[in-house]
Parts: structure tokens; sequence; C-alpha cells
């Protein structure tokens, strides 16, 4: 896969997953309304389904989506619960998609 369509497909996963658990806590913590546990059980499906599309061997796959889940983790942080990122969260999103890459692109065997 190229750069563009892998690097996107992590992110959806991490959205998936994001979604999946963000409105079980609100339910939780927050007293929102029950039926949010519907979308979020349909989101964490689709988040495992979106993981079997991955072109590489599961555990590369978990180790290397870990890094746009961080990214994406905190620009979920910034956006919908409207907290400041600070330039520490910046650095350590640099260094995950660093590793992701690492991981994710590498010269040899896909397997």
């Amino acid at each position: 896969m190229e750069f563009i369509k892998l690097t996107g497909l992590f992110a959806i996963t991490a959205v998936a997953e994001i979604i999946g658990c963000y409105l079980p806590w609100l339910v939780l913590r927050q007293d929102k309304p029950a039926w949010l546990f519907l979308p979020a059980i349909v989101s964490l499906l689709l988040f495992a389904w979106l993981l079997t599309l991955h072109p590489t061997a599961a555990g590369r796959t978990y180790a290397a989506y870990g890094g746009m889940y961080i990214v994406v983790a905190l620009i979920w942080l910034r956006l919908v619960e409207g907290i400041e990122l600070t330039r520490w969260d910046v650095v350590g999103a640099i260094v995950a998609l660093i590793g992701m890459a690492i991981i994710a692109f590498q010269p040899f065997s896909r397997s």
C-alpha cells in the first residue's frame, strides 16, 4: 500500500477505536444516555474489522498503529475535549509517528 493510503487507514482505525471507547466513557463518567453504548459497539466492531485490512502481520500492525493512535488521541483531546496541547504532547506525537513510519514502511517483507 502506498504511504497516504496506509496512513489514512491507520487514522480511520484510530478514530473508530477512540469513538468506541469515548462514548461509554461519556455514559459512565458524565451521565450521558445509555443508548450511546450502541454506536460505541458499532464503532468497536468497525475498529476490529479495519485492523484486518492492514497489510502486515497482526503484531506489526498493532505496533505501528500505536503511533497513529497517539496522534489521533491528541487531536481528539484538542478538537473534542477542547484541551490545549503542550509542546511535550507535540514532540511525543512526532516521535510516535517516526516510530510508526519505521515499522510500517520498512523495506523488507510485509509479513
